[in-house]
């Protein structure tokens, strides 16, 4: 009996180093007397106690924030400039033996590509061209990253802290801008409306009786005003047309005055 307890123990403590289970997004880099054999997962695997060595590998997509950054853009403007940048691991065997730390190494050329290619270009294409920006900056840091079997997917410019004077200047750009715009929409509207009384002007000239109903309608609408008293002035124009200059009316013309 006092025989099988150290058997026993020997076989629990075996099974505690040699059974490993991973998850569905882990991989286990497996060193065998310190060489790679291979990259095993997920599930249960079996390791040889004193002789394997394991590293784990998640595949899932990390996130890396970078920190703020001091840049001198092109048009020798001074911002600070942080992103993130959404990465993954595509080859854990690579991602083990290529670099010492992958994480810190990301983070190292990510921060240097930042810094590189925000200095290069002016303020306002970083302010209007963000996603050109972000475009490059990932295609920089994927093909550095590609040899260490990382994958950049995304990056994105977070913040861009600009300084207080130009801020200034900018904020007094946009609101010149908006009293330009202000400004040609007004005179587009005074323009159509010169069009529209030009047209109606036509109108009037070709329609005589079209002036004479409008008076009446501006007639009307003094009226519902409610206005105890209201002085009309009666164009001469008007008068003529209200009065016939038929001899047979009430009114006779020259002609029939002088042949009486």
């Amino acid at each position: 009996m006092t025989f099988f307890i150290p058997v026993l123990l020997l076989v629990v403590l075996f099974l505690i180093t040699a059974l490993k289970v991973l998850n569905e997004y882990e991989r286990g880099v497996i060193f065998r007397l310190g060489r790679v054999i291979n990259a095993k997962g997920p599930g249960l695997i079996i390791l040889i106690p004193v002789v394997d060595r394991m590293v784990r590998v998640s595949l899932r997509i990390m996130t890396l924030d970078v920190p703020n950054q001091d840049v001198i853009t092109k048009d020798n403007v001074s911002i600070k400039v942080n992103a993130v940048v959404y990465f993954r691991v595509t080859d854990p065997i690579k991602a083990i033996l290529e670099v010492e730390d992958f994480m810190f190494a990301t983070s190292q050329l990510a921060q240097t590509t930042l810094r590189s290619v925000c200095g290069g270009v002016e303020l306002d294409e970083i302010l209007s061209q963000r996603e050109k920006v972000n475009s490059e900056i990932q295609e920089i840091l994927d093909t550095h990253t590609d040899p260490w079997g990382i994958k950049v997917s995304t990056v994105e410019l977070k913040y861009i802290d600009l300084p207080q004077e130009m801020q200034r200047a900018m904020a007094k750009q946009a609101e010149a801008e908006r009293e330009r715009r202000a400004k040609v929409i007004n005179a587009q509207g005074e323009f159509q409306a010169a069009d529209k009384l030009s047209e109606a002007a036509e109108i009037i000239s070709s329609h005589p009786e079209a002036l004479q109903l409008r008076y009446l309608q501006t007639l009307r609408e003094m009226s519902a005003e409610g206005k105890s008293s209201t002085i009309i002035p009666l164009p001469l124009d008007l008068l003529k047309m209200l009065v016939p200059v038929s001899g047979r009316g009430g009114v006779m013309d020259k002609n029939d005055q002088e042949s009486d």
